[in-house]
């Protein structure tokens, strides 16, 4: 070939195949359409989602908006080449973000930016992320697929946006709480999304464990005892605020943990105390700290340490909100109390 003579490539030689995207995407659109809202207004697939707001339905309507990926987690995921799970873990993830203030969940859209597509990966995922949107009641609203072989090479990424709605007056801000109401806790099934740096490093570094190692004490595999995902808790949110029981704040327990995460909602010179013991740690999360020779604060501030979510109420209703997030199917238990305090959380 002469010198600036440019040969032509076609798209696919360079790394990107168009064709083997519309045929993955063709065989998910059933699933995908069934995530869907009656305010959906177009089909997945044009170029922005149409979502219209009822506002004959609200007085003071207030979207709320959050966007988080799921981590490292994807590469366990990756190793087990099981994917379904994680598409559970991105939504339920964003949905319980929104909730602690007390937005519905309407619609949700996902990216996914990989170096090669390939299957099961991308059916999986996007089968996973229905399934939650359909759990959770809202839409999928949209998506994007970006595959990019000189970005992410053999690995991708996995990122979820969420918007949900709230009345002004009923959102929840954390601004109410005062001394001696109650914290009810309600337990994770795991990791959730949160911690898999570390986990990794000490299970299949330090030890020497594959995500194929059987471990009696888990009941299966370190991998699928990493894959269990992500809770959402939306079901006994929204169970509690239909039955009349005020909530004056919500933390989400994800990374930074009880240490971190609670102190957000709390008022200045207002602090939580939480006994440890109620809630059941995951075997996989002790299994971690106890190999890992991890301290109980860097625990609590890595892991959910088996809660997944903090509920403040007052306590003459506590009692009925943990019977109703109960009645939900959730393990859950009065954790902790609020205290006049310049500490904003103590584990006792």
């Amino acid at each position: 070939m002469k010198k600036g003579k440019i040969r032509s490539e076609s798209y696919k030689a360079a790394g990107v195949d168009i064709d083997l995207a519309h045929s993955l995407l063709n065989k998910v659109k059933k699933k995908m359409a069934c995530a869907t809202r009656p305010e959906m207004l177009a089909p997945i697939g044009g170029f922005g989602g149409l979502f219209r707001i009822d506002l004959k339905k609200y007085k003071n309507p207030v979207l709320v908006s959050s966007i988080d990926g799921v981590g490292t987690k994807l590469i366990v995921a990756t190793l087990m080449n099981k994917f379904y799970t994680i598409g559970f873990d991105i939504v339920n993830h964003c949905v319980n973000d929104i909730a602690v203030q007390g937005a519905e969940p309407l619609y949700f859209m996902d990216y996914i930016g990989i170096g090669k597509l390939r299957n099961p990966l991308y059916e999986q995922i996007l089968t996973g992320i229905s399934d939650a949107c359909i759990n959770a009641g809202c839409a999928l609203l949209g998506g994007e697929t970006a595959e990019m072989p000189g970005m992410y090479g053999d690995d991708f990424d996995l990122v979820g946006v969420i918007t949900g709605i709230v009345e002004k007056d009923r959102i929840i801000t954390g601004k109410s709480i005062k001394p001696e109401m109650v914290a009810i806790g309600l337990a994770s099934s795991g990791l959730h999304t949160n911690g898999y740096s570390l986990a990794r490093h000490i299970l299949f570094e330090m030890m020497g464990f594959s995500h194929d190692t059987e471990l009696k004490e888990l009941g299966g595999t370190i991998g699928d005892a990493l894959l269990n995902p992500h809770i959402s808790y939306w079901p006994a949110i929204s169970c509690i605020m239909e039955n009349k029981v005020r909530i004056h704040g919500m933390a989400h327990i994800t990374g930074g943990g009880l240490y971190d995460n609670v102190p957000r909602i709390l008022p200045e010179g207002i602090g939580a105390v939480f006994k440890k013991g109620v809630l059941p740690v995951p075997p996989i999360i002790n299994l971690i700290v106890e190999e890992g020779n991890i301290s109980e604060r860097e625990s609590y501030r890595v892991f959910n340490m088996g809660i997944g979510m903090v509920i403040f109420v007052d306590a003459k209703f506590a009692d009925k909100a943990l019977k109703l997030c109960q009645s939900k199917g959730f393990v859950a238990g009065i954790i902790g109390k609020t205290v006049k305090s310049k500490t904003p959380v103590e584990i006792i």
